[in-house]
């Protein structure tokens, strides 16, 4: 099964890919969609633009499927994580003296938009994960008559650590706090589901677990949350009557396609589209239980070894597709640099190296990643 999923990519037989939560490689089909369309591109300019705006619409219904949003009208295909994430931070018309929850561990982009509201007084409170009984529970303490929005990744960047996205949109909805999901780690790699989460706001970049190109992302939004945000940038592309280029009496278009202001990146949607098809023709049900059963392998050797020492995080009921470990002798930055001199594709994060397997890695790839970190030797 594993030959079958690896010649799906044309990856180098010198590396051993252990960093999609990082930025993944093209499988085959995504490349030569890319192909594909340059070469239509170059030979006929823009003949078959209405095939172009067909396939826009078809990667809508994919992420529709792929998170179970009710419509496709409610995805709007964004530049990436960050841009979605100023949408809701500089749309919602906040109150001097509201806050937002999230917690210490997050990537800069589910930070910094939040934080840079202050001028706005609005404050932004970190929940430290490991302080309560449960991570959930840590956000929970710091919420009060004042939140106003609870933001967290669905997994950890560093840590791997995987939210009760359930438990916190089941909080939310009961208090009337909105609830926002930056699930860059989650989809592609596991099965999500904006609806079972009371979920407002979702975005995600296509660059890692779905295995697409940078500069493409989506942002869900459900219509009632959509209609809370005000609108930070404007364009012909958003409007109701977007080809009635005469229009001077314009209305923003009623669907998530609002936050579309400009010309798509038709590029990148002809290969995120390529992409998701093969994660959807596979099934995420498939697709998770090789990413976790990938994960559950290297915890079962890490602690089996006598020189390496896991780092993340594993009394949670939920896991992830990130492994996060370390030398007891080597420092991190060692390790990281000779793994990369031997063609293990990882990343350095969180006090440690993580390793991110996607379904197609197979146990000797592992097997064989996990030696070359355990046979280094100072010298």
């Amino acid at each position: 099964m594993d030959q079958h999923y690896q010649s799906l990519f044309n990856l180098s037989d010198k590396l051993i890919y252990l960093n999609h939560a990082a930025v993944s490689p093209w499988p085959r089909k995504t490349s030569d969609a890319v192909i594909n369309f340059a070469q239509q591109n170059a030979k006929y300019g823009s003949k078959f633009y209405l095939d172009w705006l067909q396939k826009q619409s078809e990667l809508r219904r994919q992420i529709q499927s792929l998170i179970n949003a009710p419509s496709s009208n409610d995805i709007a295909l964004v530049k990436n994580t960050s841009e979605a994430l100023s949408f809701v931070a500089y749309g919602l018309n906040w109150k001097h003296g509201e806050n937002i929850v999230s917690s210490s561990q997050e990537f800069p982009s589910n930070r910094i938009a939040w934080q840079s509201l202050s001028n706005k007084g609005v404050e932004f409170r970190q929940a430290d994960l490991s302080s309560c009984c449960s991570p959930e529970q840590a956000l929970f303490e710091l919420v009060d008559s004042n939140t106003r929005l609870i933001t967290i990744s669905s997994v950890q960047f560093a840590s791997g650590l995987r939210m009760d996205l359930k438990m916190i949109g089941e909080f939310c909805k009961k208090r009337d706090i909105l609830f926002c999901i930056d699930a860059i780690q989650s989809i592609g790699a596991i099965e999500f589901d904006v609806q079972e989460y009371h979920a407002d706001f979702v975005m995600a970049d296509g660059h890692k677990w779905m295995l697409g190109p940078e500069g493409l992302g989506f942002f869900y939004s459900t219509p009632k949350s959509r209609d809370m945000l005000q609108l930070t940038q404007y364009g012909w592309h958003m409007l109701k009557d977007i080809h009635n280029y005469e229009n001077h009496s314009w209305e923003v278009h009623p669907t998530a396609r609002r936050f579309e202001c400009g010309s798509p990146n038709m590029l990148g949607i002809h290969a995120l589209s390529a992409s998701l098809e093969i994660l959807l023709g596979i099934g995420m049900t498939k697709i998770e239980q090789k990413v976790l059963a990938n994960a559950d392998y290297l915890i079962k050797k890490i602690n089996a070894s006598n020189s390496l020492q896991l780092v993340s995080e594993t009394n949670s009921p939920l896991k992830s597709g990130i492994v996060l470990f370390s030398h007891i002798e080597i420092p991190n930055k060692l390790l990281f640099q000779h793994l990369q001199e031997n063609h293990v594709m990882c990343a350095l994060r969180g006090g440690g190296i993580r390793f991110s397997p996607h379904f197609y890695n197979s146990v000797a790839e592992l097997d064989q990643a996990l030696a070359t970190a355990e046979q280094y030797q100072c010298g």
